[in-house]
């Protein structure tokens, strides 16, 4: 918890990051950069889904339809939280010569988008309208 809170303190302070180790390479640094905005975009997807599940599919019974839309927009929000944590963290290994840190969240990301895409088609498939 202490190393969130000390992360956490880095995404505003990009001058407190420099401080920390070498500067590296900034071929590393531009694609540590490109990933961050890679996860930022895939956020903006995932929030836009929700808000099309719950524009675009009205007929679907109204716990169904909130419950899906609250899926992808939370997912969303956790994406771009992690987007950030990420690129920090990654920054202060290249920087101090470290491993790059490793993360389950993809694969958990991928299972739980996985998992409200299949429930949306089952959910359309079996005519659960309102």
């Amino acid at each position: 918890m202490i190393d969130f809170v000390a992360s956490l303190r880095l995404w505003f302070s990009p001058r407190r990051l420099r401080e920390e180790g070498e500067t590296p390479d900034y071929r590393f640094s531009l694609a540590n950069e490109r990933t961050f905005l890679a996860w930022v975009r895939t956020s903006m997807a995932l929030v836009a889904g929700g808000f099309a599940v719950d524009q675009f599919l009205p007929d679907l019974r109204w716990g169904w339809r909130v419950g899906f839309a609250i899926s992808l927009l939370a997912f969303g929000a956790l994406c771009s939280l992690r987007a950030i944590n990420h690129w920090v963290r990654c920054e202060l290994a290249m920087r101090r010569g470290e491993d790059l840190p490793a993360s389950r969240f993809p694969a958990l990301l991928s299972i739980a988008v996985g998992l409200v895409a299949a429930l949306i088609t089952v959910a359309l498939l079996a005519g659960w309208v309102g």
